[in-house]
């Protein structure tokens, strides 16, 4: 494989804008060269999504030892974990979880392994039964949806299926662009409820401020049925034991706000302990969860009340929630920093990209001239690299800008990691110059 210091010295010092055209032909032909010999090496690398490596899964090995068939599956109150009941979770397993959400147990159901099927089936409910008796959404005339951008696009897939419009609304460092928002929520009685992933955003890795919190808590709707969907999917995700972002604890917001039914909380054990058998929960208001409730006695006698004995068991309390994390993070720290550290020593300086540097969750978010995205991405398949879809972080796949790229670096071994990213950078490169001469 060819070394990528090879193209760090001559022009390539130089920001691209500033080359002549005979410079960027000539650096595109040295590329392209590179290129056909990456291309070569049949790879198969994969970049696509936030998923958890195999080491990662080994860390929690031993949960699958805290119930076998020697435990007597009862939880504190002496309820036998194997029968039907216990409609919002074991009372431990809530306490578990309000830990991780920085809420009351009171406040929180503990549903099956994924919140992204909790997050289906409100808005799902919200479409059929209405929200706390409103009009149910499926009899107005239109519905929508405010959508932070560039964002997670299994959310914009959810609002998408059930035909609800959706609206970008420009992320800043701080979180959403808040007076966006309060011009569409105060005044668009159609507006009924905005996706958040406020710490460590998906893709940016960005965190909510306080002011961003509270504000988001001090809204007036103008739909009385109007929610914020919080997902807290990267609550305690940080890379860095020392570099740890804390966000406010939106409910206890919204209450002193006057708004104590505006928000539902999400949040999961899925790249805590194993994904697809974690546990998760819905935190919100008395309100808002018994009429959750009176759908889930139709629908459930009852979530895998052993598994959540099981994390119970493994884990014991937030302290030990914490230090399983910090096993993650040194996991996957490395690969963070082995791609920010590519990125700047290749791309630094040459005016061609920019990209976050996160201090936690699962993504880096990439951001290529102005009409690349999908070239760059189209490119790095071709060489056995795939990426996460150009336009996936925004509402119908549509990035209206061809810029944005999510990175996903956990999931590749190191050396997957390190050719993968390679091979990124160069593409960015070769779809740059290709950008830039059309306006030579």
């Amino acid at each position: 494989m060819y070394t990528m210091k090879q193209f760090q010295g001559g022009v390539n010092m130089k920001a691209y804008s500033e080359l002549t055209k005979e410079e960027l032909l000539q650096l595109k032909k040295e590329l392209a060269s590179a290129y056909e010999e990456a291309k070569g090496k049949g790879l198969q690398l994969d970049m696509s999504r936030g998923k958890p490596s195999a080491s990662q899964l080994n860390l929690s090995m031993d949960l699958l030892d805290a119930v076998n068939s020697q435990s007597d599956c009862k939880s504190e109150n002496g309820t036998d974990c194997r029968n039907y009941g216990v409609l919002d979770g074991l009372w431990e397993a809530r306490v578990l979880m309000a830990e991780m959400m920085d809420t009351k147990p009171e406040n929180v159901i503990v549903f099956g392994n994924a919140s992204l099927n909790i997050m289906f089936d409100t808005i799902s409910r919200s479409m059929i039964k209405g929200v706390c008796g409103s009009t149910p959404w499926c009899k107005l005339d239109e519905v929508k949806f405010l959508c932070p951008v560039p964002g997670y696009d299994r959310h914009f897939a959810i609002t998408e299926y059930f035909c609800i419009e959706m609206i970008n609304i420009p992320m800043t460092e701080d979180g959403p662009d808040m007076d966006l928002v309060e011009q569409y929520v105060n005044n668009d009685p159609a507006v009924k409820g905005i996706w958040c992933v406020p710490k460590y955003s998906n893709p940016q890795g960005y965190s909510y401020s306080d002011e961003t919190v509270r504000r988001m808590a001090a809204l007036k709707p103008a739909a009385e049925d109007f929610r914020i969907f919080w997902d807290n999917a990267y609550v305690i995700h940080h890379l860095y034991e020392d570099k740890q972002t804390k966000i406010l604890d939106i409910i206890s917001e919204c209450e002193k706000a006057g708004n104590p039914d505006m928000v539902y909380e999400f949040a999961s054990t899925s790249k805590v302990s194993f994904p697809g058998s974690g546990i998760s929960a819905m935190a919100s208001s008395a309100k808002n969860l018994d009429f959750v409730k009176k759908a889930m006695t139709i629908q459930t006698i009852g979530h895998d009340k052993i598994n959540q004995l099981r994390h119970v068991k493994y884990f014991k309390d937030i302290n030990g929630l914490q230090a399983h994390m910090m096993k993650h993070a040194e996991s996957i720290r490395p690969k963070f920093e082995a791609v920010l550290n590519t990125l700047e020593n290749e791309l630094g300086g040459l005016g061609i990209a920019s990209w976050t540097k996160p201090l936690g969750g699962y993504f880096i978010s990439f951001d290529a001239l102005e009409g690349c995205a999908k070239a760059i991405v189209a490119k790095c398949k071709e060489a056995g690299v795939v990426m996460t879809g150009a336009g996936a972080t925004f509402p119908y796949k549509k990035d209206p800008k061809d810029s944005n790229i999510r990175i996903a670096p956990t999931l590749p071994t190191p050396e997957e990691l390190a050719l993968a990213t390679e091979i990124f950078v160069l593409c960015v490169k070769l779809v740059s110059i290709e950008k830039l001469l059309e306006n030579k």
